[in-house]
């Protein structure tokens, strides 16, 4: 299938945001951006027919109204729309998983509160096999366009959360990809805390801390060296810190334009798996989130 950038539709203004954003990711990859708008079915008896066919109407015409701001915004741009029925998380994923970028809206309270995201998009998130990236309506990109798509001013650079234990070249990749195309600044952040172990020899010992976190950055650069030679005009930042990678991670995209972040590839038997630094970031990250699966 041609490759293509995906939004998730519906009539907030997150989900305009999220648009504009994909709108945006689209022209950087000089590929076409497909809306899609996945009318729940089969209609239930509490929902007479002609009422349903209203609805269908409705979202057909923002699905329009959306493509033809966006054509304004960026002339060029191929857009395409498409009205699906079935269960939105089901048809969302199949639709992520021909994707180059799957983008979401995201509704959230403000960066201390966090993201209210919905049952859809967590579903999404956690069982898409490509990149999905999650939009607060004030989160959208400066130059995706302004007014209704939210408030606030957007953060700028590429902020990427690795862990040097576990292999992470997808998310390596797409924080450096987006970084070149978009001429912003990468920083690289790896959260170590020392093992319990540790703990009273560290008191006793500084040496051994800050043999530690030696340790960790050294572990850091090594990964990062080969990305850094495929990427020579990317400005790049890394950095190890200790204690928890989330707070850390939230933290870090406060002033950033986006958070790049992992999530391994495994079934559950209770449904869509978020390791607990994907799930706490995608709730209260202020920027937008990319959350790319890997093995």
């Amino acid at each position: 299938m041609t490759p293509h950038v995906t939004v998730g539709m519906d009539e907030s203004p997150e989900s305009l945001a999220a648009a504009l954003w994909a709108a945006e990711e689209a022209s950087l990859l000089d590929v076409p951006l497909h809306l899609i708008h996945v009318e729940e079915w089969p209609v239930t008896a509490e929902v007479p027919v002609l009422s349903a066919e209203s609805l269908v109407e409705r979202y057909e015409t923002l699905l329009r109204a959306t493509a033809d701001r966006v054509r304004d915004d960026r002339p060029g741009l191929d857009v395409t729309t498409e009205m699906a029925r079935g269960r939105a998380p089901a048809e969302l994923t199949a639709a992520a998983n021909e994707a180059e970028v799957t983008v979401l809206g995201s509704r959230g309270l403000g960066g201390v509160v966090g993201f209210l995201i919905g049952s859809v998009s967590l579903a999404v998130v956690g069982r898409a096999r490509r990149p999905v990236v999650l939009v607060r309506s004030g989160s959208a990109s400066s130059g995706a366009g302004s007014g209704d798509a939210g408030s606030g001013d957007a953060g700028s650079g590429i902020v990427l959360g690795v862990d040097v234990e576990q292999p992470c070249d997808p998310l390596l990749a797409l924080a450096f990809g987006e970084a070149a195309r978009r001429d912003e600044d990468l920083r690289i952040v790896h959260s170590w805390s020392p093992s319990p172990a540790y703990g009273y020899t560290a008191i006793l010992d500084p040496g051994v801390g800050s043999g530690l976190g030696r340790k960790a950055t050294e572990g850091l650069a090594e990964m990062v060296r080969p990305w850094r030679s495929k990427f020579p005009a990317v400005r790049v930042t890394e950095q190890a810190v200790v204690g928890p990678a989330a707070a850390a991670l939230v933290d870090a995209s406060r002033s950033a334009g986006l958070l790049v972040v992992g999530r391994r590839s495994r079934r559950s038997p209770v449904g869509p798996h978020l390791g607990h630094v994907a799930h706490a970031v995608i709730h209260h990250s202020p920027a937008p989130v990319a959350v790319v699966p890997f093995e």
